[in-house]
């Protein structure tokens, strides 16, 4: 006969199993850059590769050990890291609280959209380069594998609501799914989203279609 402790703890187990397939995890996204190979030859020498560091949650992207200096029309960011490998264009992400201490009115969009939107000057090591677009606050968004866009019964590019529990629980309006054979599910969002609903490890939300 199972005893009173080892049933609850596989009645435990099984909640966690379900809660996992019907939320996902959620990642604070810190700001961070996407560089171009112009703009990596002109930053740190013709031909030079970002050195990983340490891999994300999607598959073939890690943060590298480069970083630069952002510096805007009214202020300047330190330290800044560089997401690898090389894109087609160079993008920097920012929430709306490193907008405002550049002094940049930023607008929210999905990345890679970069049409109308302001440039930054890039520096390290003496170098400098400006880019003439590139800057935007990224739309919180779902990377989902084609699998678990199925079994949520979401596609690409449609808008949903993520609901959040405790303490700071809250709910996530327009958010975009993206979904990608490429792609690890995970849930993002900025540091002042992060910090708006007490974002801790692991923690998990929950889609609800509008």
């Amino acid at each position: 006969m199972i005893s009173t402790q080892d049933l609850n703890t596989l009645v435990d187990e099984i909640v966690t199993e379900l809660r996992k397939k019907t939320t996902v995890e959620i990642e604070a996204s810190a700001r961070h850059i996407h560089l171009d190979r112009p703009t990596i030859d002109a930053l740190f020498g013709k031909g030079y590769e970002l050195t990983p560091k340490k891999p994300l949650s999607q598959p073939g992207q890690y943060v590298s050990e480069e970083r630069l200096n952002i510096v805007g029309p009214n202020g300047k960011l330190d330290n800044v890291a560089i997401l690898g490998p090389a894109r087609g264009d160079s993008q920097v992400e920012l929430s709306l609280t490193d907008a405002l201490t550049l002094g940049l009115k930023a607008p929210l969009r999905e990345s890679g959209h970069l049409d109308n939107t302001p440039g930054v000057t890039l520096e390290c090591n003496g170098k400098s380069v400006d880019i003439s677009d590139g800057v935007i606050i990224a739309q919180r968004h779902v990377h989902m594998t084609p699998e678990d866009a199925t079994l949520f019964g979401v596609k690409n590019g449609e808008i949903v609501q993520v609901k959040v529990d405790g303490s700071r629980g809250l709910i996530f309006d327009n958010v975009v799914i993206r979904v990608s054979k490429n792609y690890s599910t995970r849930m993002h969002v900025d540091f002042d989203e992060a910090n708006a609903c007490g974002l801790t490890k692991g923690m998990r939300g929950a889609i609800y279609k509008k």
